[in-house]
């Protein structure tokens, strides 16, 4: 939970930041904070990856995951959600009331619904490691800037939602810590630092479009595949 409570901090830090003096930063400097955090995303996904004690496993996993995930359509699906979302919600509101309800969904949305999020918050609740999510707070605390600068003080609340759900996740996480073994919880690292440059290249800096989110299932199945190989005496070294 501690890098949860850090990310809703930052969250509420940086639109406060935003509503202050949002308009007044030149647009450059963050385009090149975002382009620093993208290069470390990137080198830290890495990182985790070199954890791994077999890459073929965490290839399957990425491979398999991946055809679940254009075959369940996650990433549009998120995206889907979000368009109802909003337009449900703007078209109900008026005035000043549109403008807090079009800030609090646009950050809670960007904030919550990705890979960051849910395998910051994984790591958070099974390992205690909250570094991955340290890193999120970071970007989130930056967009909470730009949003609040612009949509007003309606970025703010959308901490609570990070506070509910990245919260119940690792608090899940915790539940089921016994039934993953260390094996399992590294190869889901790696898988994750997969994901982790996926959104470096493609969310952060920009340098290819990958649709990461469709790679989630690879969280699965990793595990799945470690518990399999112990469950038929196949060592991980294969």
């Amino acid at each position: 939970m501690i890098g949860t409570l850090i990310n809703v901090v930052t969250i509420i830090l940086g639109g406060l930041l935003g509503l202050a003096f949002g308009s007044r930063l030149p647009e450059r400097m963050g385009q090149t904070v975002v382009a620093g955090l993208g290069l470390f995303t990137v080198a830290y996904g890495l990182r985790m990856f070199s954890e791994t004690s077999n890459a073929v496993l965490v290839l399957l996993a990425m491979i398999i995951g991946g055809i679940l995930g254009e075959w369940w359509q996650i990433e549009e699906g998120l995206k889907r959600l979000g368009a109802w979302l909003q337009a449900r919600f703007a078209a109900n509101a008026e005035g000043g009331s549109a403008k807090f309800v079009r800030g609090f969904l646009t950050a809670s949305l960007v904030y919550a619904i990705g890979p960051m999020a849910i395998l910051g918050s994984i790591q958070d609740g099974l390992t205690g490691d909250f570094s991955l999510l340290a890193i999120k707070s970071t970007l989130d605390g930056f967009a909470s800037i730009v949003f609040a600068s612009t949509l007003g003080v309606g970025v703010l609340f959308s901490s609570l939602v990070i506070l509910v759900l990245q919260g119940s996740i690792s608090l899940l996480a915790q539940q089921i810590q016994s039934v993953f073994t260390p094996a399992m919880i590294s190869e889901l690292s790696a898988t994750g630092g997969l994901l982790l440059v996926g959104m470096g290249v493609s969310s952060l800096l920009e340098i290819k479009p990958i649709r990461v989110g469709n790679f989630l299932p690879a969280l699965v199945i990793a595990p799945l595949i470690v518990a399999l190989l112990a469950h038929f005496g196949i060592p991980l070294d294969f």
